[in-house]
């Protein structure tokens, strides 16, 4: 079998690509089971940085706050961007392009900036401190247009002529969205809920100026920076990577087995409005 150089280029440059995407994740993993963090060539393995790290008050209050920070924000999130998606593709009519401009605006603004304005907001003008109410609201904000993004790709194709037809045999208004229109666009409400959520679970910019002193993850991580990168770092990141190589491989395995099917349909057409 011939190799042509194109074909020989194109496997370098995928092989050298994914070397360094994913060296630096072996890497960390190996540094938080080995005794020496900083050179664990050849590994010596040890579970005492992770028993440190599972040890750690602050780190513990820290998730906590991280995983209720990104509930919260995921629930309202996905919530308002599904309602908003099903208004504009099916009751805006020629306003819809208006509507959706002021919908994704948050796109365009930095997170720093968007801390920094709710920060102001709640303490000149409202009068309010920094607490996590603040926080998820202004999570909200913007994780709301990305949400709205991903509805709108399962939305766009979605036959709306399936809710008249349930309404005209009866069905109430209620009735047709949770057995008809709810059961077609799931996989877009379970997307938007899992990355607004990886989205509010990381950020650093918007809560670190409405939380305060209150830890979160990615605040506590940044904060320990200061005095070089820790061991304990190295186990956080390892932990995080496995639960996001789990719910990547119980996804995966559902797909296979057919147990749950995520995307659009390509047989579904839109109807027109």
């Amino acid at each position: 079998m011939r190799f042509r150089p194109g074909k020989i280029a194109l496997i370098a440059a995928v092989v050298v690509s994914y070397l360094f995407l994913y060296l630096p994740i072996v890497h960390i993993g190996l540094a938080s089971l080995s005794r020496n963090s900083s050179f664990p060539y050849p590994p010596h393995w040890s579970f005492a940085t992770m028993s440190r790290l599972l040890g750690n008050s602050l780190y513990q209050t820290a998730l906590g706050n991280s995983l209720l920070l990104g509930v919260l924000v995921a629930t309202l999130s996905t919530a308002l961007a599904g309602a908003a998606t099903i208004g504009l593709m099916r009751h805006a009519g020629r306003k819809t392009t208006l509507f959706l401009a002021l919908f994704i605006a948050p796109l365009f603004v930095a997170e720093v900036l968007l801390g920094i304005s709710s920060l102001i907001f709640s303490g000149l003008f409202l009068g309010l401190q920094g607490n996590l109410g603040s926080a998820v609201l202004a999570n909200v904000v913007h994780c709301f247009s990305y949400a709205l993004l991903i509805m709108a790709t399962q939305l766009y194709r979605y036959d709306w002529r399936l809710d008249d037809a349930a309404m005209v045999f009866g069905a109430t208004p209620a009735r047709t969205f949770f057995e008809v229109t709810l059961p077609l666009i799931w996989p877009g409400l379970l997307g938007a809920f899992i990355v607004t959520f990886i989205m509010a679970f990381n950020n650093l910019e918007i809560s670190f100026y409405l939380l305060g002193a209150t830890p979160t993850l990615p605040s506590v991580a940044w904060g320990a920076l200061r005095y070089g990168v820790k061991p304990e770092l190295y186990a956080l990141a390892t932990c995080v990577n496995l639960v996001v190589l789990c719910v990547l491989a119980v996804m995966f395995v559902l797909m296979r087995t057919g147990l749950a099917t995520f995307g659009h349909r390509p047989e579904r057409e839109r109807a027109a409005v």
